[in-house]
């Protein structure tokens, strides 16, 4: 069983990409018969949308030739939804989303998104937020009032399949590779530790035998994919540990070749070679397991670690300056919100914005536009996803394009207080009469 990026190719004059309805139906009937069987799809992004049509990739669970059906594969179509009947107004919920391994300006790279999350937090009641937003080696400076969601989550949850139940504490399980220098081992049980005392977390250490085969790679698209080979063994090791625990941290080992690892440090606009095959392995655990899951690259050997970067990229520092990469994830898998049915704890019901970078199209994208949720996209957050969200079929005052996260911020205070952003806009037009 292996996990791989699936590229396809929807024409338009078979799909008006802009109903989730219309989208499941699609797959459905035409998309689900072209995929290898059997499969389950784990991620659904729009790379490119032009005249013709929309040019997508699917991250796959893909049976190998041979293997006996795996249970593993069993699952809910990704396309299926539940629409809200109405929105909570108690509290103001935005949803920040910084797509995984799609090369964004600000949150592409080690936790930079960590800024923005802070600014977003202090602007709503409560944020919800994932892995990629806040993950910065050995920080992650999120809020009180910000949740940390698994990327799979937090889409089911857009999607109004599931809710989301705050929790006091987690009780983890770190799945680790064993590697042939103790020294990494060692240090990944010393990052443990450190979490241990100073946040208080519950966590136990499991050390595996390099049991997938994982390899880094870039889209057509440039977004960073990869794959994951022998993914059964890890899912078996999950498994026998998923009534014990209530989520797990895994640090494992990535491989990819030297020339790219030292090019990410060299090179300002590269896209983060680890973050394809990391969402590869937590959006699995957390679909098949519905557990929260997330992940810190394992360097191979000494030479992977000891590379001489210099002073880098503000954005990348965090990396150069940590070698398990680990307790930004033990920190928000501490209290990571529990998986619970969508009409319970927080729901899709209690989301009053979601903000993304400009051009970003996914199926929370998609089910904001369904479920008339306003959406925010930020258009200084620039990326490798080319496509216009002007061109879906929004209502009016659902989508607004700014310039960049303050005026986001903005914005969502606009909101909270009921002030339509034109009213304090000048010059201001006169009064519309419809007739």
């Amino acid at each position: 069983m292996r996990i791989y990026t699936q590229e396809v190719f929807i024409p338009k004059n078979e799909l008006k990409l802009g109903g989730l309805e219309e989208l499941q139906k699609y797959y459905e009937s035409k998309m689900q018969a072209e995929l290898p069987q059997p499969h389950r799809v784990l991620r659904f992004v729009v790379t490119k949308t032009d005249d013709t049509g929309y040019y997508c990739e699917l991250d796959l669970i893909m049976q190998d030739t041979g293997e006996p059906t795996s249970p593993y594969l069993q699952a809910d179509n990704i396309f299926t939804h539940n629409l809200r009947t109405a929105e909570n107004t108690g509290k103001f919920t935005a949803v920040l989303i910084i797509p995984t391994g799609i090369g964004c300006e600000i949150g592409g790279h080690c936790g930079d998104g960590n800024v923005v999350a802070r600014l977003m937090a202090a602007t709503c009641d409560r944020l919800i937020t994932h892995p990629n937003v806040v993950n910065a080696s050995d920080v992650n400076e999120m809020t009180e009032n910000a949740l940390y969601v698994e990327g799979s989550i937090l889409t089911r949850f857009m999607m109004g399949k599931i809710g989301l139940q705050p929790v006091r504490q987690n009780r983890m399980l770190m799945l680790m590779d064993k590697n042939d220098d103790k020294f990494f081992n060692d240090e990944v049980i010393n990052a443990v530790s450190t979490a241990r005392v100073t946040l208080g977390i519950d966590c136990e250490v499991y050390e595996m035998e390099n049991i997938t085969d994982t390899e880094s790679k870039y889209s057509k698209s440039g977004r960073a994919v990869g794959e994951v080979k022998q993914a059964q063994k890890l899912f078996d090791v999950a498994a026998g540990f998923r009534d014990r625990y209530d989520v797990f941290a895994m640090s494992t080992i990535i491989n990819m070749p030297h020339e790219l690892h030292e090019k990410y440090y060299q090179e300002e606009n590269i896209v983060n070679p680890f973050g394809g095959i990391e969402a590869m392995l937590t959006h699995s655990l957390a679909e098949i397991f519905r557990m929260p899951a997330a992940h810190s690259p394992m360097m191979p050997n000494r030479d992977e670690d000891n590379i001489e970067t210099g002073i880098i990229d503000p954005r990348k520092a965090p990396e150069s300056a940590s070698v398990t990469y680990l307790h930004c994830i033990l920190k928000g898998l501490h209290r990571a919100p529990r998986i619970v049915p969508p009409n319970k704890g927080i729901t899709l019901d209690d989301v009053s914005c979601l903000v993304i970078p400009d051009g970003c199209v996914g199926l929370p994208t998609l089910s904001a536009l369904a479920n008339d949720i306003t959406v925010i996209a930020v258009r200084e957050n620039k990326n490798n996803m080319k496509n216009s969200l002007a061109d879906l079929p929004f209502k009016p005052g659902k989508l607004f394009i700014v310039d960049n996260y303050l005026e986001a911020a903005g914005l969502m205070r606009a909101m909270q207080a009921g002030v339509h952003p034109s009213s304090v806009r000048r010059p201001i037009d006169f009064t519309k009469v419809v007739k």
